[in-house]
Protein backbone atom coordinates (compact mmCIF):
# COMPACT_ATOMS: atom_id res chain seq x y z
CA UNK A 1 0.00 0.00 0.00
CA UNK A 2 2.82 2.42 0.91
CA UNK A 3 4.60 1.70 -2.39
CA UNK A 4 1.39 2.29 -4.38
CA UNK A 5 0.72 5.53 -2.51
CA UNK A 6 4.26 6.73 -3.23
CA UNK A 7 3.92 5.84 -6.90
CA UNK A 8 0.64 7.75 -7.13
CA UNK A 9 2.30 10.76 -5.44
CA UNK A 10 5.22 10.69 -7.92
CA UNK A 11 2.82 10.43 -10.88
CA UNK A 12 0.74 13.32 -9.53
CA UNK A 13 3.85 15.47 -9.15
CA UNK A 14 5.05 14.53 -12.65
CA UNK A 15 1.70 15.57 -14.10
CA UNK A 16 1.45 18.77 -12.07
CA UNK A 17 4.97 20.21 -12.42
CA UNK A 18 4.87 20.77 -16.20
CA UNK A 19 1.70 22.82 -15.73
CA UNK A 20 3.49 25.00 -13.19
CA UNK A 21 6.54 25.27 -15.43
CA UNK A 22 4.51 26.09 -18.53
CA UNK A 23 2.47 28.74 -16.76
CA UNK A 24 5.66 30.21 -15.34
CA UNK A 25 7.19 30.35 -18.79
CA UNK A 26 4.08 32.03 -20.14
CA UNK A 27 4.24 34.70 -17.45
CA UNK A 28 7.94 35.27 -18.10
CA UNK A 29 7.37 35.40 -21.85
CA UNK A 30 4.61 37.97 -21.45
CA UNK A 31 6.78 40.13 -19.20
CA UNK A 32 9.67 39.80 -21.63
CA UNK A 33 7.39 41.07 -24.41
CA UNK A 34 6.54 44.13 -22.28
CA UNK A 35 10.14 45.14 -21.73
CA UNK A 36 11.10 44.43 -25.34
CA UNK A 37 8.21 46.54 -26.59
CA UNK A 38 9.14 49.39 -24.23
CA UNK A 39 12.81 49.20 -25.21
CA UNK A 40 12.10 49.12 -28.95
CA UNK A 41 12.30 52.94 -29.03
CA UNK A 42 15.73 53.08 -27.39
CA UNK A 43 19.13 53.28 -29.05
CA UNK A 44 20.73 50.60 -26.87
CA UNK A 45 17.99 47.99 -26.84
CA UNK A 46 19.91 45.03 -25.39
CA UNK A 47 21.14 47.16 -22.50
CA UNK A 48 17.62 48.50 -22.01
CA UNK A 49 16.14 45.00 -21.77
CA UNK A 50 18.93 43.89 -19.44
CA UNK A 51 18.58 46.82 -17.04
CA UNK A 52 14.77 47.14 -17.06
CA UNK A 53 13.61 43.51 -17.29
CA UNK A 54 12.70 43.34 -13.58
CA UNK A 55 10.14 46.16 -14.10
CA UNK A 56 8.16 44.08 -16.63
CA UNK A 57 5.34 43.00 -14.34
CA UNK A 58 4.92 46.36 -12.57
CA UNK A 59 5.29 48.61 -15.63
CA UNK A 60 3.24 46.44 -17.99
CA UNK A 61 2.55 48.53 -21.09
CA UNK A 62 2.48 51.91 -19.36
CA UNK A 63 4.76 54.50 -21.03
CA UNK A 64 4.78 56.66 -17.87
CA UNK A 65 5.88 53.72 -15.69
CA UNK A 66 8.59 52.73 -18.17
CA UNK A 67 9.82 56.35 -18.26
CA UNK A 68 10.00 56.37 -14.44
CA UNK A 69 11.79 53.02 -14.49
CA UNK A 70 14.29 54.27 -17.07
CA UNK A 71 15.13 57.40 -15.10
CA UNK A 72 15.31 55.46 -11.81
CA UNK A 73 17.80 52.99 -13.30
CA UNK A 74 19.79 55.87 -14.76
CA UNK A 75 19.96 57.53 -11.32
CA UNK A 76 21.22 54.28 -9.80
CA UNK A 77 23.92 53.90 -12.45
CA UNK A 78 25.02 57.55 -12.28
CA UNK A 79 25.27 57.29 -8.48
CA UNK A 80 27.38 54.15 -8.81
CA UNK A 81 29.73 55.70 -11.38
CA UNK A 82 30.02 58.93 -9.38
CA UNK A 83 31.04 56.91 -6.31
CA UNK A 84 33.58 55.02 -8.44
CA UNK A 85 34.99 58.30 -9.80
CA UNK A 86 35.16 59.85 -6.33
CA UNK A 87 36.99 56.80 -5.02
CA UNK A 88 39.39 56.98 -7.94
CA UNK A 89 40.02 60.64 -7.18
CA UNK A 90 40.76 59.89 -3.51
CA UNK A 91 42.90 56.81 -3.95
CA UNK A 92 43.94 56.77 -7.61
CA UNK A 93 47.32 57.75 -8.94
CA UNK A 94 46.33 60.13 -11.72
CA UNK A 95 48.66 63.04 -12.25
CA UNK A 96 48.61 66.39 -14.01
CA UNK A 97 45.93 66.93 -16.62
CA UNK A 98 44.24 63.57 -15.94
CA UNK A 99 43.76 64.47 -12.29
CA UNK A 100 42.12 67.76 -13.30
CA UNK A 101 39.96 65.92 -15.85
CA UNK A 102 38.90 63.45 -13.17
CA UNK A 103 37.84 66.29 -10.84
CA UNK A 104 35.79 67.77 -13.69
CA UNK A 105 34.31 64.34 -14.35
CA UNK A 106 33.13 63.95 -10.74
CA UNK A 107 31.53 67.40 -10.96
CA UNK A 108 29.79 66.53 -14.24
CA UNK A 109 28.27 63.43 -12.68
CA UNK A 110 27.05 65.46 -9.70
CA UNK A 111 25.25 67.79 -12.12
CA UNK A 112 23.83 64.84 -14.06
CA UNK A 113 22.50 63.28 -10.87
CA UNK A 114 20.77 66.53 -9.92
CA UNK A 115 19.10 66.76 -13.35
CA UNK A 116 17.92 63.15 -13.15
CA UNK A 117 16.51 63.59 -9.64
CA UNK A 118 14.52 66.62 -10.84
CA UNK A 119 13.25 64.53 -13.76
CA UNK A 120 12.10 61.69 -11.53
CA UNK A 121 10.27 64.18 -9.32
CA UNK A 122 8.30 65.43 -12.33
CA UNK A 123 7.56 61.89 -13.54
CA UNK A 124 6.06 61.10 -10.13
CA UNK A 125 3.64 64.04 -10.36
CA UNK A 126 2.51 64.12 -13.98
CA UNK A 127 -0.57 66.22 -14.71
CA UNK A 128 -2.70 66.37 -17.84
CA UNK A 129 -3.06 70.15 -17.48
CA UNK A 130 0.71 70.78 -17.47
CA UNK A 131 1.82 67.68 -19.37
CA UNK A 132 3.37 69.53 -22.32
CA UNK A 133 5.43 71.79 -20.05
CA UNK A 134 6.51 68.84 -17.93
CA UNK A 135 7.65 66.91 -21.00
CA UNK A 136 9.65 69.94 -22.16
CA UNK A 137 11.37 70.18 -18.77
CA UNK A 138 12.12 66.45 -18.76
CA UNK A 139 13.65 66.58 -22.22
CA UNK A 140 15.82 69.55 -21.20
CA UNK A 141 17.02 68.01 -17.92
CA UNK A 142 17.72 64.49 -19.18
CA UNK A 143 19.45 65.85 -22.28
CA UNK A 144 21.58 68.03 -19.97
CA UNK A 145 22.41 64.98 -17.82
CA UNK A 146 23.48 63.11 -20.94
CA UNK A 147 25.67 66.04 -22.04
CA UNK A 148 27.24 66.19 -18.56
CA UNK A 149 28.09 62.48 -18.71
CA UNK A 150 29.60 62.78 -22.18
CA UNK A 151 31.53 65.94 -21.21
CA UNK A 152 33.10 63.95 -18.38
CA UNK A 153 35.33 62.11 -20.85
CA UNK A 154 36.86 65.26 -22.29
CA UNK A 155 40.33 66.25 -21.18
CA UNK A 156 41.86 62.86 -20.41
CA UNK A 157 45.30 62.08 -21.82
CA UNK A 158 46.96 58.70 -22.44
CA UNK A 159 43.63 57.08 -23.27
CA UNK A 160 45.35 53.72 -23.83
CA UNK A 161 46.08 53.60 -20.09
CA UNK A 162 44.12 50.74 -18.47
CA UNK A 163 42.73 52.94 -15.70
CA UNK A 164 41.50 55.51 -18.23
CA UNK A 165 39.94 52.78 -20.38
CA UNK A 166 38.07 51.38 -17.39
CA UNK A 167 36.85 54.86 -16.49
CA UNK A 168 35.68 55.42 -20.06
CA UNK A 169 33.74 52.15 -20.07
CA UNK A 170 31.99 53.02 -16.81
CA UNK A 171 31.04 56.50 -18.01
CA UNK A 172 29.90 55.31 -21.44
CA UNK A 173 27.66 52.67 -19.88
CA UNK A 174 25.99 55.34 -17.74
CA UNK A 175 25.56 57.51 -20.84
CA UNK A 176 23.90 54.66 -22.73
CA UNK A 177 21.46 54.03 -19.87
CA UNK A 178 20.61 57.74 -19.67
CA UNK A 179 20.13 57.84 -23.44
CA UNK A 180 17.64 54.99 -23.10
CA UNK A 181 15.82 56.86 -20.31
CA UNK A 182 15.51 59.91 -22.57
CA UNK A 183 14.04 57.75 -25.35
CA UNK A 184 11.46 56.30 -22.93
CA UNK A 185 10.51 59.81 -21.79
CA UNK A 186 10.18 60.94 -25.41
CA UNK A 187 7.91 57.97 -26.07
CA UNK A 188 5.73 59.08 -23.16
CA UNK A 189 5.64 62.59 -24.64
CA UNK A 190 4.27 61.26 -27.93
CA UNK A 191 1.84 58.84 -26.26
CA UNK A 192 0.32 61.31 -23.84
CA UNK A 193 -1.31 60.66 -20.48
CA UNK A 194 -4.25 58.53 -21.59
CA UNK A 195 -5.87 56.79 -18.63
CA UNK A 196 -4.77 53.30 -19.62
CA UNK A 197 -1.12 54.39 -19.78
CA UNK A 198 -0.82 55.82 -16.28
Amino acid sequence: MIIIARLMFVVAIALFVPVLTNSGQLVLAKGHDNVREACSVTRFQSLCVETLAHFSSTAGRSPSKWARAGVSVSIGEVKRVRAYLSELKRHGHMKGRNRVALSDCVECFAYALDELHKSLGVLRSLSKSTFSTQMGDLNTWISAALTDEETCLEGFEAKNDMQIKLLQNQVQNASCITSNALALVNKLATTGLAGKHQ
